[in-house]
């Protein structure tokens, strides 16, 4: 009994130590105001890909690779466009929070990108994955050490796309083939950061 209230007291120990020695300030970037955003939005999502990261490093968090999304002006408000599978792990997270970030990264971390955008959550370690340093932003969101430009986002609103509503159906038997459609989500970008030179 007493051995093993000491394994979980190590263990709890061991998971405080990790957590707080991932979890940095945002000393490395300057915040800036969505204004500051003067990147070419289809090649930034299309080509070079984005980490959507759900979740805080101080609890629970997960990311994945996207490549389609946008980013605009919506309701009066500058706003992003993401858009996650339902079966993707990470799918739970954007559901369960308020908060997300997305963030974008230099081509030498592509094969990184790569990786997280072809492994889930549920049965691949991509929270300690080499390369990716959790960091908090000052509202909680998890965030990484090594992007260029961190975003985050607050959910407005979300719906599930429906095979009904496409006007050229080619798109559903092209790309929705198992008729898993995608979740959209519109979220207020409510903070920009970009690294420092």
């Amino acid at each position: 009994m007493k051995k093993g209230i000491l394994i979980i007291i190590l263990l709890v120990i061991w998971v405080f130590g990790i957590s707080q020695s991932t979890i940095e300030n945002m000393e490395n970037f300057e915040q800036k105001d969505w204004t500051a955003l003067n990147e070419n939005v289809m090649q930034l999502i299309g080509t070079e890909w984005m980490l959507i990261a759900v979740g805080s490093p101080e609890t629970d968090f997960n990311m994945m690779t996207a490549s389609w999304g946008g980013m605009g002006w919506l309701w009066e408000k500058p706003v992003a466009f993401t858009f996650v599978r339902p079966q993707r792990y990470t799918h739970e997270f954007t559901e369960r929070e308020e908060f997300f970030t997305i963030t974008f990264y230099n081509e030498s971390q592509k094969e990184i990108l790569a990786k997280m955008g072809s492994v889930s959550g549920r049965d691949f370690d991509k929270k300690h994955y080499p390369g990716l340093t959790p960091i908090k932003t000052p509202n909680g969101s998890v965030a990484f050490a090594e992007a260029r430009i961190v975003i985050e986002c607050k959910k407005l609103y979300s719906t599930i796309i429906k095979e009904e509503k496409f006007i050229d159906s080619s798109v559903v038997q092209s790309k929705y083939p198992q008729k898993d459609f995608h979740t959209m989500y519109v979220s207020e970008i409510v903070n920009v950061w970009i690294k420092k030179e």
